[in-house]
């Protein structure tokens, strides 16, 4: 396969980038729904662009559950952030590559000459999915508005009982695949068993991941995190899921969530459900000349692969390897890499395979195996597990994050990547010039 068939066509340029901090869930819903918070990652951005924003030839963001009264996120953050009437928008879903999808589409656009200026990301506001009414109550209610008369309301209410009143939770829904009916908990728990990954060492991702967060934090090195105002006048400066206390004794106390009493995977060691959004600026080499724009980098290819849901957590493997291997590079020629934790058991087991040479044959049609991952390049400043994982926005971070870590560390080349529910993974190159 030829070194440039997967990439894209012309040069496409990450310019900026912003996200908001990613708030944990608290058992209800949060401050932020989805509209507000693409508008708060986006604002600051397009504030200290030299660009006034109806410049931008479209909007894309990729969110997975947005509200009912927010159809066409996208559109709905357009315009409210004074894009104005002229600029189109649209949102795409791709599940927990969402975000990273929205860049994708932003990317081809530009390589094609469509656009000139992009602005794409991801958001979700998991806290917000809503209550579901059972089909039962919903027929039901059917059943009593069709009534006529005071007998046939009698006869329908004879028919109604309080068990009908049980919600139907549909983050759960939606984090359970249709096809094989394993929720992601249980996958993961799947391909750690395949893997033969232990719960100590999945612990001990999942503390390593608050450290470097916490430690990220602390030395000020997150700085595409733009803080957030509420109604309430509080404020939102920092991703607030960090447990800077975490240790392997803590997380041992934890119980399996997933596949009680034996399974491994707890919340612990899990990805959390989170608020978040990340919004990027993309742009041709012409608008770069025409506005004097900084570049941070260039978005180079991006890899789409499938696999069996039941082990969707391995779709970063099946993304990566052909990603390497259309651009002819080896593990070696990447300087950083962010793979998101949707759970610790996830990326070990993702590491695993692509060391594994009889996986890398039988199941990625490989000669032999990828290669080996250097944890000290994996994540440098946490990932999911500490940060959280608002489904529809970690696509962008990831890819947003990479390019700051690439600045920050004179480097020049990142992969980002994720496994996706329904049995994929997304893989993006990202490259920089270092004087």
């Amino acid at each position: 396969m030829a070194s440039s068939t997967k990439k894209y066509a012309k040069p496409v340029y990450l310019v900026d980038g912003a996200r908001t901090p990613f708030i944990k869930a608290m058992g209800k819903p949060g401050p932020f729904k989805h509209a507000d918070l693409g508008i708060n990652a986006s604002r600051s951005l397009l504030l200290r662009q030299p660009f006034a924003p109806g410049d931008i030839d479209e909007v894309i963001f990729g969110a997975t559950m947005p509200g009912p009264d927010e159809a066409n996120l996208a559109r709905v953050v357009a315009l409210r952030l004074g894009c104005g009437d002229q600029v189109p928008a649209y949102t795409v879903q791709r599940n927990c590559a969402s975000g990273m999808q929205a860049l994708d589409n932003a990317a081809m656009s530009i390589a094609s000459g469509r656009s000139n200026l992009v602005l794409a990301g991801g958001i979700e506001a998991m806290s917000h999915a809503p209550l579901l009414l059972h089909p039962r109550m919903v027929a039901w209610l059917g059943d009593w508005w069709s009534a006529k008369t005071i007998g046939q309301r009698f006869r329908v209410l004879g028919g109604f009982s309080p068990r009908l009143l049980k919600p139907v939770i549909a983050l759960l829904k939606g984090l359970t695949d249709p096809v094989v009916g394993l929720n992601m908990g249980q996958t993961a728990e799947q391909i750690a068993w395949r893997f033969d990954i232990s719960r100590e060492a999945m612990d001990q991702f999942s503390v390593d991941s608050h450290m470097k967060l916490h430690q990220a934090q602390q030395s000020g090195e997150l700085q595409e995190v733009s803080p957030m105002y509420d109604a309430g006048g509080n404020v939102y400066e920092h991703d607030n899921g960090v447990r800077p206390d975490s240790s392997l004794e803590k997380l041992a106390r934890l119980r399996p969530a997933f596949d009680k009493p034996y399974g491994l995977v707890t919340p612990g060691n899990s990805s959390q459900i989170t608020d978040g959004a990340a919004a990027l600026v993309l742009a041709s080499e012409a608008a770069v000349k025409q506005h004097d724009l900084p570049v941070m980098g260039r978005l180079v290819s991006t890899e789409w692969a499938a696999l069996t849901p039941a082990e969707m957590g391995l779709g970063p493997a099946h993304a990566i390897a052909p990603l390497l291997k259309s651009l002819r590079l080896k593990v070696e020629d990447i300087d950083y890499w962010e793979i998101n934790e949707a759970f610790a058991a996830q990326v070990l087991a993702v590491m695993a395979a692509l060391n594994d040479t009889a996986y890398c044959r039988e199941q990625l049609g490989l000669r032999g195996r990828v290669g080996e991952i250097p944890l000290e390049k994996l994540n440098v400043h946490g990932g999911a597990v500490a940060i959280g994982h608002p489904v529809g926005a970690s696509g962008a971070r990831i890819v947003l994050h990479l390019a700051r870590v690439l600045e920050q560390k004179g480097a020049s080349r990142g992969v980002a990547s994720l496994c996706i529910g329904g049995g994929q993974g997304g893989a993006m190159l990202i490259e920089r010039d270092v004087a």
